[in-house]
């Protein structure tokens, strides 16, 4: 019995081989689905390049924007002054916030207030003829700290350089102002952070004070407005 049960098996294992063994054969003939088979296979990979692109460009067009902010809070805080029937226009905290709202309404999207700042800094001679922040206010709730120094550095005295790049820092001029801009943003990727990892964005801009302003008051402060201090 067990001999017959053995032989049976094997008749059984000749006859399933006998049969797949022609359908192996014309699978491996068969080209029909290779496009759908490479294209499973290239899935992964191609996905995964997808959303490299889409964080690499949408880097490109963050730090685009963030270079225009800065260009236009600067160019706004050169133009913005109210006019003053005693001498020259006046820089008032309504104009600053006016300038911080514009700000605000261009990046709206980017959730900017808790992820940015933009810090505006006066920079002016002093007494002696040296660079000065003579003020500078901020908006937005992260912390970056302007690269160059808070409010009133370099007051006195000529060993305050300026702003701008070290090797040729930015100067402004006697009885004029440059208003200096800098704009940080805590960049998170959309997808793949092990790849486009988070970074902090700082981009800067600077312009100087389009026509006659009182620089003496620095910025005038406006009753019932709290001062947008850094």
């Amino acid at each position: 019995m067990p001999d017959m049960t053995i032989a049976r098996s094997q008749t059984l294992r000749r006859r399933a081989v006998s049969r797949l063994r022609p359908f192996c054969a014309r699978l491996w003939r068969d080209a029909g689905a290779a496009t759908i088979v490479e294209m499973a296979l290239s899935m992964p990979l191609l996905m995964g390049l997808a959303l490299v692109g889409a964080d690499v460009v949408n880097l490109a067009v963050l730090h685009l924007r963030l270079n225009q902010l800065a260009i236009t809070v600067a160019d706004n805080a050169s133009r913005a002054k109210q006019a003053s029937a005693t001498g020259a226009p006046q820089f008032r905290e309504y104009d600053v916030n006016q300038v911080f709202t514009g700000a605000g309404l261009s990046v709206q999207d980017l959730d900017f207030p808790n992820s940015g700042r933009i810090i505006l800094s006066s920079l002016e001679q002093n007494a002696s003829g040296g660079q000065w922040i003579h003020w500078q206010r901020c908006w937005g709730s992260s912390k970056w700290a302007s690269r160059y120094g808070v409010q009133n550095t370099g007051a006195t005295g000529t060993g305050f350089a300026g702003m701008g790049q070290t090797t040729a820092p930015m100067q402004a001029e006697a009885g004029s102002a440059i208003m200096f801009v800098e704009v940080a943003y805590d960049y998170k990727p959309m997808f793949l952070s092990s790849i486009v990892t988070p970074k902090v964005i700082r981009k800067e801009a600077a312009l100087y004070v389009r026509d006659d302003r009182d620089l003496t008051s620095g910025v005038v402060a406006t009753p019932g407005l709290t001062a947008a201090t850094c």
